[in-house]
């Protein structure tokens, strides 16, 4: 199953034109930029630019707002519950709660931050393959184990929900039906302790096929990304770029 966000593939090789690195580091400034920020128009303005690049880089529409849903959900619930929190000068009053303006105020500043910072990450970070992606963390010079974790996790999480399916599906052929009692929770609780034991006996099979494969507890990269003048461009479009925000933030 491709992990990919995106619809287009001419409008994806834009993106392959660059360096993976030089990606992850612009998700990354351009994350700690909008964090920083306060006013709602700088907000707004980089809640667009990180839409402007989702679309640069091809993302599918429908599936970008499926990935969304799930913090649109929690945002709504921070909309509403945030503003009768956070005292200032009344906005609304219902009953006995009232809510302020500088509550709506942060709610709609933390909605705006969430939003671009995601987008920016499934436009720039979401649309990499998972092993160009480790490659890159690798040439980061972040710590090795961790990269192995995340390239072994992505591996093996669909074997993983697969042995989930089997299990499910010998459930069904005994005609379990899931119900709010005692005998619900145990199968369940049974259902997590074989996952786990089939999980733990896959894993030793793994390590004992890649000691004989010669495993020595290092990943080497066999493809090395090339860092080019475009690059270095866009590096520093990026800084000017966030420069001029963060003024902003300073001179409105």
């Amino acid at each position: 199953m491709p992990l990919t966000l995106t619809g287009d593939a001419s409008r994806n090789d834009r993106l392959k034109l660059l360096d993976p690195r030089l990606r992850l580091i612009t998700a990354l400034l351009f994350a700690l930029t909008v964090v920083s920020l306060q006013q709602i128009p700088l907000l707004l303005l980089t809640l667009l630019l990180a839409l402007a690049t989702a679309v640069w880089a091809g993302l599918s529409g429908p599936l970008l707002l499926k990935r969304l849903l799930a913090m649109e959900g929690f945002m709504v619930v921070l909309l509403i519950m945030l503003p009768f929190s956070v005292p200032g000068e009344s906005l609304l009053t219902l009953g006995p709660f009232s809510a302020s303006l500088a509550g709506l105020q942060r709610a709609l500043e933390i909605a705006l931050k969430a939003n671009a910072v995601v987008i920016l990450l499934l436009a720039l970070v979401g649309t990499l393959e998972p092993v160009v992606l480790g490659h890159a963390l690798g040439q980061l010079r972040l710590p090795e184990k961790l990269i192995h974790l995340f390239l072994f996790s992505v591996r093996y999480i669909g074997v993983l929900f697969d042995e989930y399916q089997r299990l499910r599906l010998a459930m069904r052929a005994r005609a379990f039906v899931a119900g709010s009692n005692r005998h619900t929770w145990r199968t369940f609780g049974w259902l997590l302790g074989m996952l786990l034991v089939r999980s733990l006996e896959r894993s030793e099979r793994i390590l004992a096929a890649m000691k004989c494969r010669g495993f020595n507890g290092r990943l080497y990269l066999l493809q090395q990304n090339s860092w080019r003048r475009r690059d270095t461009r866009g590096l520093i479009f990026t800084f000017c770029l966030l420069g001029v925000l963060l003024l902003l933030e300073q001179t409105l």
